[in-house]
C-alpha cells in the first residue's frame, strides 16, 4: 500500500477499501472460507449443538507486553466459547479504524491475530471494517464472534455446583490488568511481567475429556475472580470459603496491588479460568493442568458450602474470615 495510514477513504467501500482489504486483511486471515468473499461464510459443523459468544476490545494501550488488541480479541472469545463446553471452530471479525491509525500497527495487530487464531485451531472466516474521523476511537477497536461445537458428555452451568466441591484456578491472578495499568502510566515493574492472554480452549478440552464431571467453567477477565466467584454463588445459592494463603499471585503483581491499593483478586485476567469440581476428581485436574503451559501454576483455593448461601468469604492467614464482595464499578477502565 501507497499510504501509511489509515484514511477516511479506506472505509468508504471504493478502490481504496478494497485495496485496504486485498492487500491487509486477507494475507493475514487467508483460508479456504473467507477467501469465498461472500457477505458471510457458509461453514461446516457436524454437530447439532452449537455456542456462540461475542464480544468487544477497545484496550488502551493497543500494544502491551504479551500481547495486543488483536491477540485479546482472539483469545477472548475463543475463551468464552471453551467455557462454555465447546470446541471453537469460526471467528468473524468487525474493526473500527481511526483515520490516522498506522497502517504498519493494523498489519502488527492482524499477523498477531492470524498466529492466536492458528494457536487456538480457528479459522477468521468474514469481517467488516469501518473507518472514522480522527478523534473518533483509539486507534482501533475491534469486535470478535465465534461459534463452537459442544462436547459430548460436558454439562456446563452455575447450575450444577453443589455444597462442598472444590475451587480450582488455572494460574497466577491479575497479570493481565497490571500489565497494562504499568504500561499506560510508565509504572517501573519487573520485566517478566506480561498479559497472560492466550488461547485456553485446547487445555478445557483435555480437560472436560478427561472429566465431564466439571460443573462449571469462567474465565476471570473483567472483575477477576472476585466477579466470578461471587456470580457463582449467587447463582447456584453455595457459599464459598477461599484460603487466601493458597492465591497464586506473583511477587510482582502483589507489589502492584500494595502500591496503588487494588486487590489482586478483583484484577482482570486474559488466560485464566476457575472451575468447581466434586473433590475426588481434584487431584485428576490438576495433574492435568499442571502439564500443560498455561495450567503449570494451577492451584486448589477453597471449597463450596451449605452455610453462607449466596457469599464467598476468604480465611486469613492468621485465622480470621473477611467477606469478598462483588467489585464496584470499573476499577481498571479499558483493561479489554
Amino acid at each position: 500500500m501507497e499510504e501509511k495510514y489509515i484514511t477516511l477513504a479506506h472505509g468508504a467501500g471504493g478502490a481504496k477499501s478494497q485495496e485496504l482489504v486485498e492487500q491487509v486483511m486477507l494475507p493475514a486471515f487467508d483460508n479456504e472460507f473467507l477467501r469465498q468473499m461472500h457477505d458471510g461464510a457458509r461453514l461446516n459443523l457436524d454437530s447439532g449443538k452449537i455456542a456462540m459468544s461475542t464480544d468487544t476490545y477497545v484496550v488502551q494501550p493497543l500494544f502491551f507486553a504479551g500481547g495486543n488488541i488483536g491477540k485479546l480479541a482472539v483469545c477472548g472469545t475463543v475463551n468464552d466459547l471453551a467455557m462454555t463446553g465447546a470446541v471453537p471452530k469460526y471467528l468473524s471479525v468487525g474493526m473500527v479504524l481511526e483515520a490516522g491509525l498506522p497502517i504498519d500497527d493494523l498489519k502488527e495487530i492482524t499477523k498477531t491475530m492470524r498466529k492466536a487464531a492458528d494457536e487456538a485451531g480457528v479459522f477468521l472466516v468474514t469481517g467488516d471494517t469501518k473507518v472514522v474521523g480522527k478523534g473518533s476511537c483509539d486507534g482501533i477497536f475491534i469486535n470478535t464472534a465465534g461459534v463452537g461445537e459442544l462436547i459430548a458428555g460436558a454439562d456446563i452451568s452455575p447450575l450444577n455446583v453443589k455444597e462442598d466441591m472444590d475451587i480450582i484456578v488455572s494460574g497466577t491472578l491479575g497479570d493481565h490488568a497490571a500489565t497494562i495499568m504499568s504500561k499506560r502510566h510508565s509504572l517501573e515493574l519487573p520485566a517478566d511481567l506480561k498479559s497472560d492472554c492466550a488461547p485456553l480452549n485446547h487445555l478445557v478440552k483435555k480437560l472436560l475429556t478427561a472429566v465431564p464431571q466439571i460443573a462449571v467453567l469462567r474465565d476471570a477477565t473483567r472483575g477477576g475472580v472476585a466477579a466470578v466467584l461471587n456470580e457463582i454463588a449467587s447463582q447456584a445459592k453455595v457459599g464459598i470459603l477461599l484460603e487466601e494463603e493458597s492465591l497464586p499471585i506473583t511477587p510482582a503483581v502483589r507489589g502492584f496491588c500494595e502500591i496503588l491499593g487494588f486487590e489482586p483478586l478483583n484484577l482482570a485476567n486474559e488466560g485464566k479460568f476457575v472451575l468447581f469440581v466434586p473433590p475426588q476428581y481434584t487431584e485428576k485436574i490438576l495433574s492435568i493442568l499442571h502439564a500443560d503451559e498455561y495450567g503449570k501454576n494451577a492451584c486448589k483455593i477453597g471449597t463450596t458450602n451449605a452455610i453462607s448461601r449466596g457469599e464467598v468469604a476468604m480465611r486469613t492467614p492468621v485465622g480470621g474470615v473477611r467477606i469478598v464482595d462483588m467489585p464496584a464499578g470499573e476499577q481498571i477502565p479499558r483493561i479489554c
